[in-house]
């Protein structure tokens, strides 16, 4: 297996939580705050999560052969931030606790893999594409606020495509934070280099906390989590074992939930760095990229503080057109995928285009939106091509 091991695994693996960690590391500690944690339990809720997401993602892709990279649940912690001021830190961590029961019943029974088999491949595609749009747009949008940072990274690209392909996204974050640092962009302090500990927090029953926060936290890391990861492995064409991994992300996270955990999951958007063409030529070999996540989230998980720090001071405009970049082959192959076949073609534009509108429902998240939006015109317009005819 180690023959297998590639450097451009290495780089997906790593960018991937690069991604990860500077997309949501704000959104966690607001939801740290509201719950009244201290400083050390706020250090064991980041050891607790990198932890999850590293066991969870090293097993997952090394047992099945595939990019199954996992990842806390960010929309989660958004919804934390707002419901738990006033909640006391046991009685949230009981809801934690009912959550990960919730996400384990969920892989135990099958259910959701069932559902999952049934969502055609160009609706699945197009979602993707509109998940990830963003993110290539981000390159350009960044680009007037960070002109020599981001044209540095651009050129980069550009001559990495001409001279070295497979070489194209270390040489692009190479250069960004060389650009970075000659520029200074590397603003504020990093914390002390401490290894966290694990601080237990025994949970609390409370009915009305229960229903009120595990409940909404299950159904948002469902809609808005798994069932993302889910399309993103189907487009990038894997059979993702959604009974196996549901199983083993919400059994860490019932674990997990005492020391922080609130909720591990499948990843979505990072996992599309690992599954896409730049983490290897080779699709059977891709899981490397998803293995060095997991190692990587469990070095960041036990020296929480100052590495969290050190995402933090990074400049916004090299996160975001590194993760921009790396994912063009990925939109490119997604967008191909959903308007190949022209019967199921507007369709898959509806579903797109109500993934990348960002609209939000009862709590639930534009690309499940999109989903089901694609799903019921397909339905309506190409009988023919409903994958359960």
């Amino acid at each position: 297996m180690l023959a297998d091991l590639r450097m451009s695994h290495v780089v997906a693996g790593i960018v991937a939580v690069l991604v990860g960690y500077t997309g949501s590391v704000a959104i966690i500690f607001q939801a740290i705050e509201a719950a009244g944690a201290s400083q050390a339990q706020a250090n064991s809720w980041m050891l607790a999560l990198g932890v999850g997401c590293g066991v969870s993602s090293l097993y997952l892709s090394l047992r099945h052969r595939m990019p199954v990279l996992t990842a806390w649940s960010t929309p989660g912690a958004a919804l934390l931030a707002v419901a738990l001021p006033g909640v006391p830190l046991g009685e949230a961590v009981g809801a934690f606790v009912f959550c990960g029961v919730l996400l384990w019943l969920t892989g135990v029974t099958g259910w959701f893999e069932k559902l999952a088999k049934i969502i055609p491949d160009a609706i699945a595609n197009a979602m993707l594409a509109g998940v990830l749009f963003q993110f290539g747009l981000g390159v350009f949008t960044a680009l007037p606020d960070a002109p020599v940072l981001v044209g540095a990274m651009c050129v980069a690209f550009l001559v990495g495509r001409l001279l070295m392909p497979r070489m194209t996204i270390p040489l692009v974050l190479l250069v960004g934070i060389g650009v970075a640092v000659v520029s200074d962009q590397f603003q504020g302090g990093v914390g002390a280099l401490e290894i966290a500990r694990p601080v237990l927090v025994m949970p609390e029953w409370s009915l009305s906390v229960m229903i009120g926060v595990g409940v909404p936290l299950y159904l948002v890391t469902m809609s808005s989590q798994n069932m993302a990861g889910v399309v993103v492995l189907k487009a990038s064409g894997y059979a993702p074992p959604v009974s196996s991994a549901l199983s083993v992300t919400g059994l860490l996270s019932l674990v997990l939930a005492p020391f922080g955990g609130f909720a591990i999951n499948l990843a979505a958007i990072t996992a599309a760095i690992c599954a896409g063409p730049e983490a290897g030529e080779d699709k059977a070999t891709r899981y490397w990229a998803a293995a060095v996540s997991g190692v990587v989230y469990l070095l960041l998980g036990l020296f929480g503080a100052a590495v969290v720090s050190l995402f933090l001071v990074a400049p916004k405009a090299l996160v975001v057109t590194v993760a921009g970049l790396a994912l063009l082959a990925t939109i490119g192959n997604a967008l191909n995928g959903a308007l190949e076949r022209p019967s199921a073609r507007e369709a898959a534009l509806v579903a797109f285009l109500v993934t990348v509108s960002g609209i939000s429902f009862a709590g639930i998240a534009s690309p499940v939106w999109g989903l089901l939006f694609g799903v019921t015109v397909l339905y309506v317009l190409s009988p023919e091509d409903r994958p359960w005819a």
